[in-house]
């Protein structure tokens, strides 16, 4: 039977017939479909992780146990993974073990452009990098095989376009597995000094071992065309490779490390001119160049955003390839929808003029005009740390105007830990969690707050404010955002004074709730054309020349343009 997939939902088919038993993750575009995909399969348990971390060790445990586990995540999120990542290449595993890793060159969803396999080389980790949707699959099965062949950790790198593109893929049966004997091994599983330093010596023997057996490994191909022009390339890139370059002869790489040096130059022999086209870093150029092999690469393609046939073609002079020209394309940057409960927030906060410390999800886009009101947004729960920071730096007085604001799923993700650092460090800033009770960005996964679970099944619910005050904050406030009123005096409140203050600002996802009020018009004859329903920078919002037009397949009701209309024209009557 074939379909047509996505190849996150293709990896989620991989790791079902490969006979894995357990996967965690936390939701990060564009890795987000693989665990919503893979929670469809009964046999397999999924759940969502408060972080990347958490979802590596969970799966790591359940490798050592002795079944096949995973975990997903993107770029950024093997950051916060890296600890336990980095160890378990030193420990091994004894079920297979495969950590699914979705890059985002051209950053159309990312704060970086971060290339995993650079993060495979540091970790002594093997890394594969499928080509397309049945590649995926393919893969997952492989990674598993090398994962148990070897004792290892096993990287599976995709890139947003093999993520997030459908190719045919022919689907096949679960191989049902037995766990595998749990044998208690301390040398091996404790990472204490005496016992990894002998396990180092295994992962030396292991990575040469790979290497050498890895010219022979099937998902390394040569495909001979015209050896005027041999290419080395992986992944997406071989796909752009092929439409830009026809002709060329191509050693397609699926084992991306460690490389298949005997394979590469016997490549290198047979062509006159040996070129490498890699998304992102010169990975491979960098490695085939430290062997004396003459090659070239990043002088034609750069290192900058994703690649493509067309930039490809331009590097090589071909202009049968049409290069688009984005120059005369209007910019359409992404906005809050709608009803949004971040946006009553965000204008008090730019009505008062404070400094924030923002950090990753929806509520980052309170950056964008007209809200204006984000002055720093780095990495999850960064925001309370550098708000900590800016008071440590300047003085209580000074910082007192500096808030942290970061998401009910980013709050749990990795917010506790900065709270509790201001509690103990007798930090007086102000945090600001904005609980829609959703992990939004990536489109609507369950968290702690949410009080469900991947499946849509009761869960419990964590509540905040408890929370809050077990890590040792007193003053707690539970604000409903939309009530700018009661938020601009709670906010005014908190941030003059000499103690630390977390504000809840509670209200669901527009999302996730019906809609329950009619949409608003604008009354023109009252309408003085003051603009101030504009500053908050609702979509369904429209200036016209007699005043504004509410676009009622957009409104949402919330209200929030009647609430700072000084004339009293927006109603919904």
């Amino acid at each position: 039977m074939k379909k047509l997939m996505l190849g996150n939902e293709a990896i989620a088919r991989g790791a079902y017939e490969a006979g894995v038993r357990v996967s965690s993750a936390y939701p990060g575009t564009p890795s987000t479909e693989i665990n919503e995909n893979i929670a469809c399969y009964e046999d397999i348990y999924s759940e969502w992780a408060p972080n990347e971390k958490v979802a590596v060790e969970v799966a790591l445990g359940a490798a050592i146990s002795g079944v096949r586990a995973m975990a997903c995540m993107k770029h950024v999120g093997l950051n916060v993974a890296a600890d336990p990542v980095f160890t378990a290449s030193y420990t091994g595993i004894n079920g297979g073990l495969v950590i699914i890793v979705a890059d985002d060159p051209g950053m159309h969803s990312s704060q970086n452009e971060q290339d995993t396999r650079m993060i495979a080389k540091a970790a002594h980790i093997p890394c594969l990098d499928p080509s397309n949707s049945q590649e995926c699959k393919d893969f997952m099965k492989i990674a598993y095989e090398i994962s148990e062949k070897y004792d290892t950790p096993c990287l599976l790198r995709l890139t947003t376009r093999i993520a997030h593109a459908r190719t045919v893929v022919e689907l096949g049966e679960r191989v049902e597995l037995d766990a595998k004997p749990y044998v208690k091994n301390p040398k091996k599983y404790i990472s204490m000094p005496a016992n990894m330093i002998a396990r180092h010596i295994e992962v030396e023997k292991r990575e040469i071992a790979l290497a050498n057996d890895a010219s022979s490994m099937a998902i390394n191909k040569v495909e001979m065309r015209d050896k005027k022009l041999g290419v080395i390339t992986s992944g997406a890139a071989y796909n752009y490779v092929r439409e830009a370059l026809p002709n060329a002869s191509i050693l397609k790489l699926g084992l991306v490390y460690p490389l298949p040096k005997d394979l590469i130059f016997d490549f290198a022999s047979q062509v006159e001119e040996l070129v490498i086209i890699e998304d992102m870093e010169p990975f491979f150029e960098e490695t085939i160049k430290s062997w004396g092999i003459e090659c070239s690469g990043k002088e034609k393609t750069g290192v900058l955003g994703e690649l493509f046939a067309r930039k490809i073609a331009k590097g090589f002079g071909n202009k049968e390839v049409e290069e688009l020209s984005l120059e005369q394309l209007p910019s359409r940057p992404p906005v809050l929808c709608p009803g949004c409960p971040h946006r009553p927030l965000y204008y008090v906060m730019n009505k008062l003029k404070l400094t924030v410390c923002s950090d990753i999800g929806c509520y980052t886009l309170g950056a964008l005009p007209p809200l204006s009101s984000v002055d720093t947004c780095i990495c999850m729960g960064a925001s309370i740390g550098m708000a900590h920071g800016f008071e440590k730096a300047l003085g209580r007085e000074q910082a007192k105007k500096t808030v942290a604001v970061l998401g009910d799923s980013t709050f749990s993700h990795s917010g506790m830990t900065g709270l509790l650092n201001m509690v103990y460090n007798n930090s007086t800033g102000t945090v600001i969690i904005a609980d829609n009770s959703i992990t939004g960005m990536t489109g609507h996964q369950h968290n702690p707050s949410s009080g469900y679970d991947i499946h849509g099944l009761p869960a419990p619910q964590v509540d905040f404010e408890q929370l809050c005050k077990a890590l040792g904050v007193k003053d707690i406030h539970v604000v409903d955002p939309f009530d700018i009123k009661l938020m601009e005096k709670t906010l005014r409140e908190a941030t003059s004074k000499d103690e630390l203050s977390v504000i809840i600002s509670k209200s669901p996802c527009a999302l996730i709730i019906k809609q329950t009020e009619k949409p608003y018009q604008c009354d023109t004859d009252v309408c003085k054309q003051c603009y101030m329903c504009m500053r908050i920078g609702c979509p369904a919002i429209q200036k016209v020349e007699n005043g504004v037009r509410v676009d009622e397949t957009l409104c949402f009701g919330c209200g929030l343009c009647a609430n700072v209309c000084p004339f009293g024209a927006l109603k919904n009557t």
